[in-house]
C-alpha cells in the first residue's frame, strides 16, 4: 500500500498537468538525442526567446478563462515594438510607457465594446487586429521606416542579464508569479473563473462582470505591448514584419496548458508549460538545421495535434473511475 499510494498520486499529477508531462518527456528525449541541446547557452536561448510569447500568453489566459478571445495581441505586439523604438529617443521611461499606454488603450476599447454592447470577442478583437496593424504601418511609413532604439538603458532591458539569466526572462518570471497569485488568491481571479463558468450566475452573485471584462482585456493589451517593447529592446529596433500569427501561438499555448476555450477553467502554470513546449519544439527544429521553413510549420502543427490528443486521453483517464 505504501508504494501504490505515491504512484497513484503521481499518476494524478501527470493527468492534471498534461502539458508539463509532455514538456518533461520532450526535454529528456532531446537531452539524450541532441548534444547541442544540452548546453546552458541553448537553455538560455530558449528562455529568452520564450519571454515575449510568455507575456502574451499570460494575458490570453485571463481572457480565455472568462470565455473570451483576443485576436489583436499579435498586432499589438508589433505595434508596441515599433512605438517603443520610436519613443526611445526620449529615454527609457518614454520607450516603456508609450507602448503600454497605446496598447492598453486599445485593450480597454476592446473590453468596453465586448462588455457594453454584447458584441462577440472574436469580431471586436479581429477589428482591433486590423486597426492596430494599420496604425503600425502608418507610423512606420507603410513599413518602410525602421526605428532604431536610441536609449542604451532601454536596450539593456532586452539584452542585459542578471545572475547569468536574461532580463526578459526575469520580467516574464515576475509577471507570471504575480499572475498566478492574482488568478488563484484574489477576488479578481475568482471572479474571472466565475464569469467564464457562467456569466449570468456571476452577475446574480453581484460580481461586476462588465468591469472585470474591461480589466481582463486591458491586461491582455498591456502585456502584448510590453512583449513588443521587450522584443524591440532585444533587437535594437522596431521590426515591422513580426507578430503575424502570434495570437494563434498564444491561444495554442494556453489551450495546450489545459485552459478550456469555453472558459471557466485554466491555470497559468499550464500556460507556462505550453509556451515552453512550443519553444522547445522550435529549438529542436533549429537543431536539425536543414528543415525547410514550410515543413517546419507542418512538423510544429503535427506535434501540437499530438499533444492535444495526448492531453485528451490524460483527461479521460483522470475522469474514469
Amino acid at each position: 500500500m505504501s508504494i501504490s499510494v505515491p504512484a497513484f498520486r503521481g499518476s494524478g499529477l501527470v493527468q492534471r498537468q498534461g502539458a508539463l508531462a509532455v514538456l518533461v518527456t520532450v526535454v529528456v528525449i532531446s537531452l539524450a538525442t541532441f548534444p547541442g541541446f544540452r548546453s546552458l547557452d541553448n537553455a538560455g536561448t530558449i528562455l529568452v526567446a520564450a519571454a515575449p510569447p510568455m507575456l502574451i500568453a499570460l494575458g490570453m489566459t485571463f481572457v480565455i478563462i472568462t470565455g473570451g478571445i483576443d485576436l489583436s495581441v499579435g498586432s499589438l505586439y508589433v505595434l508596441g515594438g515599433v512605438v517603443a523604438a520610436w519613443a526611445s529617443q526620449w529615454g527609457f521611461v518614454a520607450a516603456l510607457a508609450a507602448p503600454l499606454l497605446l496598447c492598453g488603450a486599445i485593450g480597454v476599447l476592446n473590453g468596453i465594446l465586448i462588455s457594453r454592447t454584447g458584441m462577440a470577442p472574436f469580431i471586436v478583437t479581429l477589428a482591433a487586429l486590423l486597426g492596430a496593424r494599420g496604425l503600425m504601418r502608418s507610423i512606420s511609413g507603410e513599413g518602410s521606416t525602421t526605428y532604431l532604439v536610441r536609449s542604451d538603458v532601454f536596450h539593456d532591458l532586452g539584452t542585459g542579464t542578471l545572475l547569468g539569466i536574461g532580463l526578459p526572462v526575469w520580467v516574464a518570471a515576475v509577471l507570471v508569479g504575480i499572475g498566478i497569485l492574482t488568478l488563484n488568491r484574489t477576488r479578481f481571479g475568482h471572479a474571472v473563473h466565475a464569469i467564464g463558468g457562467s456569466e449570468d450566475a456571476a452577475a446574480l452573485m453581484g460580481l461586476p462582470v462588465r468591469r472585470i471584462k474591461v480589466w481582463v482585456y486591458l491586461l491582455s493589451g498591456l502585456l502584448a505591448g510590453l512583449a513588443g517593447a521587450i522584443n524591440a529592446a532585444k533587437l535594437g529596433s522596431g521590426v515591422t514584419v513580426l507578430g503575424s500569427g502570434m495570437e494563434l501561438d498564444a491561444i495554442a499555448a494556453v489551450v495546450i496548458g489545459g485552459t478550456l476555450l469555453t472558459g471557466g477553467s485554466g491555470s497559468i502554470a499550464g500556460t507556462v508549460a505550453g509556451v515552453l513546449l512550443l519553444g522547445v519544439i522550435q529549438n529542436l527544429i533549429n537543431q536539425v538545421g536543414n528543415v525547410n521553413s514550410n515543413w517546419q510549420q507542418v512538423i510544429s502543427g503535427g506535434f501540437l495535434a499530438a499533444v492535444v490528443v495526448a492531453q485528451t486521453y490524460l483527461v479521460r483517464a483522470r475522469r474514469s473511475p
